[in-house]
């Protein structure tokens, strides 16, 4: 049964509040915000179109006329507009009324043509001619750093609890699905089973496409479920993760059908040890590079560092992929509220392949772990 989450609008208030004093640090008088999940982030709007144009002591909301129940529903701490025709060159045109001197964008999800969009618009509410010459050009300034997206690596109390339900699904899903899973079943047969009863469970859908790899398979990465069976004999890797109250789960666990090989053991003892070593580091104020670090190490002191091909871990919450990144060097340091995968692994081309992962909070003095299934040594 879903638990839903019903904002009074405080806590999108407070990540306004907070979005403005980085907005002043950054030298800007107003933001124009276009990425979907820092919308819904900012003022709760879930909707397929809309932009968010925030001035000094005002937020508006523009969106399209598909939405304009949805948006009187979900939006707090913000006004609601219906664009007749663009959302974003409506809100690009309020912006260039509200006496703004610059508006800020982020670049990393703004297209070239985005911007002309944005430009033509300020160049037509002002009455100028050339396109953006005068005005819009100069009105438009890309933001030095993602002000939404690193406000939004730190999660406050609402969106730990609703990440938690999601992390906590998934793992029920998967501790309900194991017992039926035997040699000869397509892989898509296994995907299928664990999406529908993610449905069932009123998720609102899958945080990626899920991933099944079976016997050779499992040496690949991102192996996406196929038609193929599982094998009598071989490792078979699930990552999958749930979108719960628009908030996503990751979490992969490999188990083996049939006996296993020394090999084949040691390598998952050695992928299991690593994963414990990375998630016993966390805690505030250690780099993202030391975490993949401790991982690392284990897995080059049994000979397999060579076959660890990715990074250790990443961000989640509204996307399934978010700062911060769990990297080789990386220098960013965990601060209480992120919430960060772990998951180390070794992949053998042709032969095997080994993931283990678990969604993680840092907390004030370490860590806590959000998908508490087993990771001992599995045979089916």
């Amino acid at each position: 049964m879903r638990h839903s989450h019903t904002s009074t609008g405080t806590e999108h208030s407070q990540r306004l509040r907070r979005l403005r004093r980085a907005m002043r640090e950054e030298g800007v008088d107003a933001l124009l915000i276009t990425h979907l999940p820092d919308i819904r982030y900012l003022c709760g709007f879930s909707g397929s179109n809309g932009a968010l144009a925030l001035a000094a002591k005002e937020a508006i909301l523009f969106t399209d006329g598909r939405y304009t129940v949805q948006a009187a529903q979900e939006t707090r701490a913000a006004r609601v507009r219906i664009a007749a025709k663009s959302a974003q060159g409506e809100a690009c045109a309020w912006l260039a009324a509200s006496g703004a001197a610059h508006c800020g964008f982020d670049a990393s999800h703004t297209t070239v043509a985005d911007l002309d969009l944005f430009r033509r618009s300020v160049a037509q509410a002002r009455r100028v001619q050339a396109r953006g010459r005068a005005g819009g050009a100069r009105f438009f300034r890309a933001l030095s750093a993602p002000l939404v997206h690193n406000l939004r690596m730190i999660k406050d109390a609402g969106e730990l609890k609703l990440i938690e339900r999601a992390a906590h699904l998934g793992v029920k899903l998967f501790t309900d699905l194991l017992p039926h899973v035997h040699a000869g079943m397509p892989e898509s047969e296994l995907a299928g089973m664990l999406e529908l009863a993610a449905r069932m469970h009123d998720a609102d859908g899958m945080s990626f496409d899920t991933i099944v790899a079976s016997g050779p398979r499992s040496s690949l990465p991102h192996g996406r479920a196929t038609s193929r069976p599982l094998p009598r004999r071989g490792f078979v890797t699930l990552d999958f993760g749930v979108i719960l109250n628009g908030y996503c789960s990751d979490m992969t666990r490999t188990f083996f059908l049939g006996k296993a090989t020394r090999r084949e053991r040691f390598a998952y003892d050695a992928v299991r040890e690593a994963q414990r070593a990375a998630v016993d580091i966390v805690r505030p104020g250690v780099s993202c590079g030391e975490v993949d670090e401790a991982a690392r190490s284990v897995l080059r002191k049994a000979g397999l560092a060579d076959f660890f091909t990715h990074s250790t871990g990443h961000g989640v919450g509204l996307e399934i992929h978010e700062a911060p990144r769990l990297a080789a060097a990386e220098q960013q340091r965990l601060v209480s509220g992120m919430v960060i995968t772990i998951e180390p692994g070794v992949y053998l081309p042709g032969r095997f392949g080994v993931r283990i992962e678990d969604m993680v909070a840092v907390t004030g003095d370490g860590a806590r772990v959000l998908t508490p299934a087993p990771t001992a040594w599995t045979e089916l």
